[in-house]
């Protein structure tokens, strides 16, 4: 099985895809041993500072020894540079914010997933010609379930997960799930990296209610 299946066959399992970013190496280590302590398997660091190439090669070093089975990837992904820089330091996969085709078809040849993100249905459909298998609905509380019940239909068979806004919350993430989406991506209603307490017992809750919420659907 190719890396990029293993890994959206992994984000499909898990239905919740989290994610942040912290400029502690250690710190951040600390938080990925918490998740993948607590169920997690597949989980996406953030380009969002000077320390996350420390940062994520430090990750990547604490996987390969200790967390086997973890899928890492690298989110915040703008440009090709970011993209070599990162799948160069080992990560699984590649999210982005925005569709932008060189980085599609550089990961795509790297044999990893690419998830762009997309707010209009244009963007959709130019991430669809690029091959995207997993689209990023982005911002999702600006665009909200009801965006993509309404479009959903131009594009069937498309994966979509939302991010940005999603709440640990059993009727905002069935009304997600209700509307279609695969998974959700989880950041800082889950993980605040300037206060871990209750980051187990949230993890897991995190989990348990994804898993109730699909059941609805």
């Amino acid at each position: 099985m190719s890396k990029r299946k293993e890994v959206l066959d992994a984000i499909l399992d898990q239905g919740m895809l989290p994610l942040f970013f912290h400029a502690n190496a250690q710190e951040s280590v600390a938080i990925v041993r918490t998740l993948y302590a607590n169920g997690v398997r597949v989980f996406e660091f953030t380009n969002r500072g000077a320390e996350a190439q420390e940062v994520f090669k430090a990750l990547v070093e604490a996987r390969d020894s200790s967390m086997p089975g973890l899928y890492l990837g690298i989110g915040t992904i703008k440009n090709t540079l970011e993209a070599t820089q990162f799948i160069d330091l080992g990560a699984d996969f590649i999210v982005a914010p925005i569709v932008t085709p060189a980085v599609g078809t550089l990961v795509h040849n790297e044999g990893l997933l690419w998830i762009p993100g997309c707010m209009t249905p244009t963007e959709i459909a130019l991430a669809q010609e690029l091959d995207a298998s997993l689209i990023k609905l982005f911002p999702a509380n600006i665009l909200g379930p009801g965006f993509l019940t309404a479009i959903r239909e131009l594009f069937k068979g498309q994966l979509f997960m939302p991010t940005g806004g999603v709440d640990l919350e059993i009727n905002n993430l069935r009304s997600w799930f209700d509307a279609g989406v695969c998974a959700v991506g989880m950041g800082s209603k889950l993980i605040n990296p300037k206060n871990v307490d209750g980051l187990a017992e949230k993890t897991q809750r995190a989990l348990q209610l994804v898993a109730e919420a699909r059941i609805s659907k």
